[in-house]
């Protein structure tokens, strides 16, 4: 780690050992004078002041514009906000059924995503820099060859999409080319779940949990609470029936290998391998009658699957089962029939990737075979990197240059991009005219907010150029998309989807698919033998997702390369996961760099213990490791995709490990909290239906204090704001939201690592698990805006001080960097900018103009030297009351909505007025549960928390076992 310059000088004639006299003193004093006039004179540069100001736009004042984000092919509806022309922030959409109001941190950091300057700007040919019109020379080109052989040869490769236009433009390009075909690839995609739907019911058809309308949840691998399209939905839902004041509090077992956000939220939580997963569904299927075999689930599993069987019996219609992508497809359709026989909550629908004539695509892996083969002679690949993110073992990026025109169309110059003879730059999800499905099926539009940063083209364009529409637009073609549906006043209706981000009456309708066939299953597999004839040993390998970085697509993104992984907290990087008892066993530590070795492949990683996975279990997340991402992304982790196999693309069933000798330092910002006396202090957990009932609401402490008395409101507002630990699923949407509100910045691995990191609001870990077990709740601390504020007293230059409405105030220019405030405070809730780490000393590539595009105007940008905390989003409150005052009228009860609140998709946070007697603060306040953290300090803090609840089945402790 190279060694850091803490206070950084230049040579200065003035600072010179001889003394100075007073004649050169005064000197010296008027010169300085001379030069601050001369820095506050009028700018030498002209300035042209608009003379027709654009409409709607009054500078400084915020716009805001339905769109859709796009994750894996699917449609999340989004509100940004744009000042000056410019997108600073993404909120969720009430009216679109994917989000809700809520936001998940992969649309809350596509804002950043739009102004960098790693973005491809150019057209490439052969790796050099090329003009559009050569490029359309080579497109007139290609387009005769393939005219004169129907498209024989020809192969469009895309990512996963719903778009109706994209669709429909593909259908067109298949009817103008009849030999050409269409491929599709999405590197997180679940083959299992569509194979296994197609054996139950003869058809791939997507099942599309209603969690709002379950009781029972039983989570087999599955992890719906986790990062993806639909966590934002399904969050909303899990929440619905987890609130200890409703009569109908849920239930939710899981099964799992490694740890997920849905096992930290379960009810019951057991670690188990992938094949023993596999036998408790057969275990349920056969206790509600199917005709299959006896199961070989493990002992320690036996009560559990016998309390849970009981709970599916007497909830039939609000029990769920649900599977993961690492079960087989005969999982998966056993899984079909619990739920067909149970009457569960969810529709069967229809697969949307289809072109209006009913054409699917095919395979990745087939069309690299006919790579290899020679079979393809022009490829045009839309937004995929396949070169990064299919198995080593397909050997894509070997078979591609078989082919002779080979065009990449991406928002980034990438791995894919460096092997093709043609890369096009497109266009950002903000700059484009576009439309695209939920999971549920709900079509909405998505617009542009932006004029195109760079010139680009989109992908509509781009499918355009092939069947020879060279001046196509794509808002002409997705309105060509809509027309019919929009009737004889297109015109309107067209406004109207706009307007509200979704198209009405759209969704998917369910589907009758028939009574399922019981799959034939094969017998029970044998017990692992581990190790090999090296004697090397040998365990499963679980791959996932990166839940900060998805795929891989996002490696770029420094807000989300320093965003803690939710479980383990790890920023920068990836590590092997390992249980403690296997490590032992290995003579492995955390830290140490293991080889990971499997049918011919293997990489280096550092291990990470982690006590909640299943013995002989490991894991690995992939999305790491890229050699092309950007100044961000590039050569950050490991790739685990090299170690993925076509035929089990999420476990590897035998990897070996062999040590190194090597360490290296895992960065994380905190740990997960797991003794037990802090985790009752601090984390307090009540079981329904137990002995030790909900407590009546705690009381703030009002012991005798040297501090002030409490600040009495003096504006008419006591702002506060309560936390409900049990809906809290850990997602990060806040943390994110909080950072791309308040300029928060990005420090670098190098900073972590000296535990700089400078996130305003963090989500603490506490196991409250017993011996062999591990159930995990969460915690978001943001500051706690103490009436009696530790950090106050002792500020030399009071520049933390309280206002009017009992907010913990931050005054950055009067601050002197003393860091007294954040010795004295016991939460540790304040960052101290070491460095000037969003004012000139930024980390990479983030010092870049481009990025200024992104900053909220409303938030001071803090420069080196300054203590920096949460706020409340007091601009969000300020705007609030301006509106108010200009109306004559007072600020409504809920009408302030800070960043973490309404990113929220489980509705955690409330935030509002103690003074208003309406407002839904003062209702949380008074649920059973309610208390503040180190309340025996008497810091009187006004953020408090509602104690995370659990439900376990009658006679059957929480937890695993």
């Amino acid at each position: 780690m190279p060694q850091v310059n803490e206070l950084p000088t230049v040579a200065s004639p003035v600072m010179e050992p001889a003394p100075i006299d007073r004649r050169k003193a005064l000197g010296l004093l008027a010169a300085g004078i001379a030069s601050g006039l001369a820095s506050c004179s009028k700018p030498a540069e002209t300035i042209i002041p608009y003379v027709a100001m654009p409409e709607r736009l009054v500078p400084g004042e915020a716009l805001h514009f339905a769109t859709t984000l796009p994750l894996s092919g699917y449609g999340r509806g989004v509100i940004v906000k744009s000042i000056d022309g410019r997108p600073i922030k993404i909120e969720g959409n009430l009216r679109h059924p994917a989000s809700l109001g809520a936001t998940d941190l992969f649309a809350e950091a596509t804002v950043l995503s739009l102004y960098d300057p790693d973005r491809s700007a150019v057209v490439l040919r052969d790796g050099a820099i090329t003009s559009y019109e050569a490029l359309q020379q080579a497109f007139l080109g290609e387009q005769q060859h393939m005219r004169a052989n129907d498209g024989e040869g020809f192969r469009v490769l895309t990512g996963p999409t719903t778009s109706p236009t994209l669709l429909r433009q593909i259908g067109e390009l298949l009817r103008t080319y009849p030999k050409a075909r269409w491929h599709s690839h999405d590197p997180l995609g679940d083959p299992a779940a569509e194979a296994g739907a197609t054996l139950a019911f003869g058809r791939p058809l997507h099942a599309i949990p209603r969690l709002d309308k379950a009781r029972i949840i039983v989570v087999l691998d599955a992890d719906p609470l986790g990062a993806g399209p639909d966590q934002m939905r399904n969050g909303r839902g899990f929440a619905a029936h987890r609130r200890p004041t409703t009569s109908d509090f849920s239930r939710i077992y899981a099964f799992e290998p490694v740890p997920s956000l849905t096992g930290a939220k379960a009810d019951h939580r057991l670690a188990l391998g992938t094949n023993e997963i596999g036998e408790v569904a057969v275990a349920i299927a056969r206790a509600q009658g199917a005709a299959v075999r006896e199961p070989a689930i493990p002992e320690r599993a036996r009560s559990l699957v016998t309390a849970l069987t009981k709970d599916l019996a007497d909830h039939r219609g609000a029990a769920l089962v649900l599977a993961g992508p690492g079960l087989t497809a005969e999982t998966h359709a056993l899984v079909h029939w619990i739920n067909t026989h149970g009457q569960a909550p969810l529709d069967l629908i229809e697969p949307l990737a289809r072109t209006p004539e009913g054409r699917a695509p095919a395979s990745i892996s087939e069309l690299t075979a006919d790579l290899a083969a020679g079979k393809v002679t022009q490829i045009v690949m839309i937004g995929v990197n396949p070169a990064y993110d299919t198995p080593a073992e397909l050997g894509f990026a070997a078979a591609l240059p078989n082919a002779r025109f080979r065009l990449h169309a991406g928002c980034y110059a990438n791995e894919t991009a460096e092997l093709a003879t043609w890369h096009v730059p497109l266009s950002h999800v903000l700059e484009s005219w576009s439309d695209i499905r939920a999971r549920d099926g709900t079509a909405s539009l998505i617009q542009p907010l932006i004029r195109p940063l760079h010139r680009t083209m989109t992908d509509h364009e781009l499918l355009a150029r092939l069947v020879g529409q060279a001046d196509a637009r794509s808002y002409d073609l997705v309105r060509e998309t809509w027309r019919s549906q929009g009737g004889a006043d297109f015109e309107n209706w067209w406004s109207q989807a706009l307007h509200d981000g979704v198209i009405a009456n759209s969704a998917a309708p369910p589907v009758s698919a028939g009574e399922p066939v019981l799959p034939a299953l094969a017998d029970a597999a044998p017990k692992d033998e581990h190790g090999d004839e090296q004697g090397h040993e040998r365990l499963a390998l679980v791959l996932r997702p990166d839940p900060c970085l998805w795929d891989g697509s996002f490696a770029n993104n420094a807000w989300l390369q320093e965003c803690p992984k939710p479980l383990s907290k790890q920023v920068w990087g990836n590590a092997l996961l390992l249980h403690p008892d296997d490590a032992r066993r290995l003579g492995m530590a955390g830290g140490d760099v293991v080889t990971i070795a499997s049918r011919g492949q293997h990489v280096q990683a550092p291990v990470l213990i982690e006590p909640g996975l299943a013995p002989r279990s490991a894991s690995l997340t992939l999305g790491m490791g890229r050699r092309k991402a950007g100044a961000i992304g590039s050569g950050v982790g490991v790739d685990a995709y090299v170690l993925r196999g076509v035929d089990s693309p999420w476990l590897v069933p035998s990897v070996s490990l062999a040590r190194t000798g090597r360490r290296q330092a895992i960065l994380t910002t905190q740990n997960v909290v797991r003794r037990p006396d802090d985790v009752r202090e601090l984390f307090p957990v009540h079981q329904l239906g137990k002995p030790q009932a909900l407590p009546k609401t705690l009381a703030i402490d009002d012991r005798p204090s040297l501090m002030p008395e409490r600040p009495r409101p003096d504006n008419g507002h006591a702002w506060a704001m309560t936390i409900d630990t049990s809906l809290c699923i850990g997602c990060n949407a806040c943390v994110v939201a909080c950072q791309a509100e308040n300029n928060v910045p990005v420090v670098g691995p190098e900073e972590v690592a000296r535990g700089r990191d400078m996130h305003w609001l963090r989500v603490d870990v506490y196991d409250h698990g017993g011996s062999g077990d591990q159930q995990l709740g969460f915690q978001p601390v943001p500051c706690m805006h103490c009436e009696h504020a530790p950090c106050e007293p002792v500020c030399p230059v009071a520049a933390s001080v309280h206002d009017g409405g009992g907010l913990n105030l931050q005054v950055y220019n009067r601050c002197v960097g003393t860091r007294f405030c954040e010795a004295n405070c016991p939460y540790k809730v304040r960052r101290f900018n070491f460095f000037g780490y969003a004012d000139g000393q930024e980390y990479a590539n983030l010092g870049l103009d481009p990025y200024r595009g992104q900053k909220n105007p409303e938030v001071t940008v803090r420069a080196r030297g300054v203590m920096e905390k949460c706020t409340y989003c007091v601009q969000r409150i300020s705007a609030a009351e301006r509106a108010a005052d200009r109306e004559g009228r007072q600020v409504g009860a809920d009408e302030v909505h800070t960043a973490c609140q309404n990113a929220c998709p489980t509705q955690a946070i409330t935030f509002g007025d103690l003074q208003q007697p309406d407002a839904s603060i003062l209702r949380r306040r008074t649920e059973p549960g309610h208390y503040a953290l180190l309340a025996h300090l008497g810091t009187r803090p006004r953020t408090t928390y509602l104690a995370d609840v659990r439900n376990p089945a009658p006679d059957h402790g929480g937890g695993g076992t």
